[in-house]
Formats: structure tokens, sequence, C-alpha cells
């Protein structure tokens, strides 16, 4: 029962960020505002707890995620054949550039901190 207020949540939040996101006419994806309000929320043991246990069950059958994905490929395989070196050299240099402006960014505080002492 507890998962399901968790979901709940989670749709709430979404719902609101994408209310915010077109009413408003901002430019952040509707998601990306319900992932901020939800952060504000997750201070709240209310949102917190039955949160976290969604998000337990949805990363248990996280694997469950890819048979979307899967199915695509297989549908699109003419798409594949022809364009998947050059998809597999946007997602490896994409996938390098994302860890490596991670790795600075969370570089930077810690540089910062030794030049103050």
């Amino acid at each position: 029962m507890n998962g399901l207020r968790g979901l709940a949540w989670l749709l709430v939040f979404q719902s609101i960020g994408e209310a915010l996101s077109r009413g408003l006419s901002l430019p952040l994806p509707g998601p990306v505002l319900g992932m901020v309000l939800m952060l504000v929320g997750l201070r709240f043991e209310r949102v917190r707890v039955p949160v976290g246990e969604c998000a337990t069950f949805l990363l248990q059958h996280l694997s469950l995620l890819f048979i979307p994905v899967g199915v695509g490929v297989m549908t699109h395989l003419a798409l594949v054949s022809q364009y998947g070196g050059r998809m597999l050299l946007v997602i490896a240099l994409s996938t390098w550039i994302g860890l490596g402006v991670t790795a600075l960014v969370l570089y930077w505080p810690d540089r910062q901190k030794k030049a103050k002492s």
C-alpha cells in the first residue's frame, strides 16, 4: 500500500511540473520541474517513505523497462543496420562527454576548497 502511495506522489509531482511548465510557458520540461518539486517534497517523511518504497520496487524491476527499447530496435532493424555505426559512435561519445562533465563538476568544489586553504 505504501508503494502505491509513492507512485501516486511521483505522478502528482510530475503532473504539477507538467501543469506549471505548460501553464507558464516555461522552457523546462514538466518532468524536470516535477523532479525539482519532488526534491523539496522528499524533505517530508510523509512523502519520503512511500516514494522510497516505490523506488525500491521500481529498481528491482528495472530490466522490464528495457523491453520496449528491445522491441523498438527489432522493429527498425533496417535503420539500425543503416545507421548503427553512427548511432554507436554518438552513444559512446555522449556517454564519455557526460562522464567527463560529471567528473569535472564533482572535482570542481574540492579544487575550490583546496585553493582557499
